[in-house]
């Protein structure tokens, strides 16, 4: 069994499709899955996409144009 690797903000923002900056919203604000290592935040696309699918990138609390686009 190999290991996920860890993926970089810039990584699971384009992964997603959306900018660095709801990537760090979201994990503020909607409890995105991230770890952080030093200064730096690492995910798993397994945990985020499952955290996704839950519905945690839903928009019901939305604030305004925070699609990412």
């Amino acid at each position: 069994m190999s290991a996920e690797p860890w993926l970089s903000v810039d990584q699971i923002a384009e992964h997603l499709g959306v900018t660095r900056d709801s990537i760090y919203r979201w994990i503020d604000r909607k409890g995105l899955p991230a770890h952080r290592l030093g200064r730096l935040w690492k995910f798993q696309v397994s945990e985020v996409d499952d955290w996704v699918r839950a519905g945690g990138a839903d928009e019901a609390d939305r604030e305004g144009g925070e699609d990412g686009q």
